[in-house]
């Protein structure tokens, strides 16, 4: 037995060990902009999500689960590198990665993973060159980029950046053969219910189950293979909604995500875990799979020991960020389980809209019903100006996020505590002043008018 343990451990090829596959592939499947309710294992009745409900039901779903940032291009960064956005300087969108940067594929070539990137990447040519194999894929179903890579991967261990673009805008019909029904959508309450919103609801809630139709494919494809035991695989979005008041704010709709890990070789099914986690733990987390140390510079930690059944801290607060998006803003937030205070910088002004989401047919209803002076003051809140520098709520009390509690007295100490945790983090995290890194805006935060074309604006200091 200890001569074919020997023989085992030695026999290489390309500096790759025949018992490299002991050692569990990473899956990651990652949306385009999808609210975190917007599934039916989170109680969306309505959507159908049969696929990614499979892999809750037989996996381990987190509920309390937030990102970075409530915008692609800084949320990816910061999740394949366990830092921050503004860490990175990759806080502005269309940021590339600085090359002085290592993301997970980089660090999983030590242990002989064979690393892939399918469909959108969002991360500049530094970060996409760390992984062997990047395909854009021709098509919404990437079933034959997956096939590919998983080909070429052999029997390497793998992982695999699985990059929707669904259910980012732009919308049309036919997206799945039976389409959702806008009667039967649910409307968020800070969007006014008009026929228009139902539709593009319905239309958003069609490319989640497409998604979910290609996610199923690949679930076959690793059966067949005889991959999928061994495989962890996790499910979640990169940033809230495409609609007004959740994409690009700090509000939960825009910075919760769904929260799923499925590994039947290790994860008992059927968990449902309320602890508070930032995604901030997610690079470090595929690190001690994969039995690499965690670099100093991760600001998470491991959550293997929650996905094993063993003693977890969860996160006392997370911490997320909004920059340049279209308009810029410097918005920080601390939440934990009770209490959320959002730092406004920009107040003069009211809260900036991705052009995306103000020619949406959601927020022209709202543009729309707030000139007739029709919209309940909730639906008013994203327009008001100016804006308050600190937001409070008791998320418990108030999920929505439309009492505001800062100039109630009794939440004083309460206002301080958090606010000095936002400023110890900001500090060891080597955040910016918002009067340092000010850029132009690019649409008009309202209408969403598009009239500035670069991709990325100058800071007013280069202007």
């Amino acid at each position: 037995m200890k001569y074919i343990s020997f023989l085992v451990l030695f026999t290489c090829f390309s500096g790759i060990c025949s018992i490299a596959q002991s050692q569990p592939n990473i899956l990651v499947f990652i949306a385009d902009d999808a609210g975190w309710k917007d599934f039916g294992c989170y109680g969306n009745s309505s959507i159908q999500t049969p696929n990614i409900n499979r892999l809750a039901n037989n996996g381990l779903k987190m509920t309390q689960a937030f990102l970075t940032s409530p915008q692609c291009s800084p949320s990816r960064t910061s999740l394949l590198t366990g830092q921050f956005p503004h860490t990175l300087r990759t806080e502005d969108l269309h940021t590339p990665l600085n090359e002085k940067y290592t993301i997970v594929p980089g660090y999983l070539k030590e242990k002989g993973y064979y690393s892939g990137l399918i469909r959108k990447a969002h991360l500049g040519p530094h970060a996409i060159k760390q992984f062997e194999f990047f395909e854009p894929a021709s098509d919404q179903s990437q079933e034959k980029e997956f096939k590919q890579f998983l080909d070429e991967a052999g029997d390497q261990p793998f992982f695999m950046w699985y990059a929707f673009i669904d259910p980012h805008r732009d919308y049309a019909e036919g997206a799945i053969e039976k389409p959702h029904k806008p009667e039967e959508v649910i409307i968020p309450p800070y969007l006014a219910d008009t026929p228009e919103t139902r539709k593009d609801i319905a239309l958003y809630y069609d490319e989640i189950g497409r998604m979910d139709k290609n996610i199923g494919t690949a679930l076959t494809e690793l059966e067949k293979r005889g991959k999928l035991e061994n495989t962890l695989i996790v499910f979640l979005t990169d940033n809230g909604s495409p609609f007004t008041r959740a994409k690009g704010t700090l509000y939960d709709a825009g910075i919760k995500t769904p929260l799923i890990f499925h590994w039947p070789a290790k994860i008992t099914g059927g968990q449902v875990n309320d602890q508070l986690v930032s995604v901030i733990n997610l690079a470090p987390t595929f690190l001690d799979i994969a039995s690499l140390p965690i670099p100093n510079e991760m600001f998470g930690k491991s959550l293997q020991p929650l996905l094993l059944g063993n003693e977890f801290e969860a996160d006392e607060y997370i911490f997320s960020e909004r920059n340049w998006h279209d308009c810029d803003e410097h918005i920080r937030t601390i939440r934990s389980d009770t209490f959320k205070l959002i730092k406004n910088a920009y107040i003069e002004w009211p809260h900036g809209t991705a052009a995306d989401l103000s020619s949406s047919p959601s927020h022209q209803s709202l543009l729309r019903l707030k000139e007739k002076g029709e919209l309940n003051k909730n639906q008013l809140l994203i327009f008001e100006s100016p804006r308050p520098v600190i937001e409070l709520y008791n998320i418990k009390e108030d999920p929505e996020e439309f009492n505001n509690l800062a100039g109630d007295r009794k939440y004083r100490n309460i206002i301080r505590k958090m606010h000095k945790k936002l400023d110890e983090w900001m500090h060891e995290t080597d955040d910016f002043p918002p009067n340092k890194r000010r850029r132009l805006d690019g649409t008009d935060r309202v209408s969403g008018a598009l009239f500035y074309h670069k991709m990325l604006p100058p800071l007013y200091d280069d202007w």
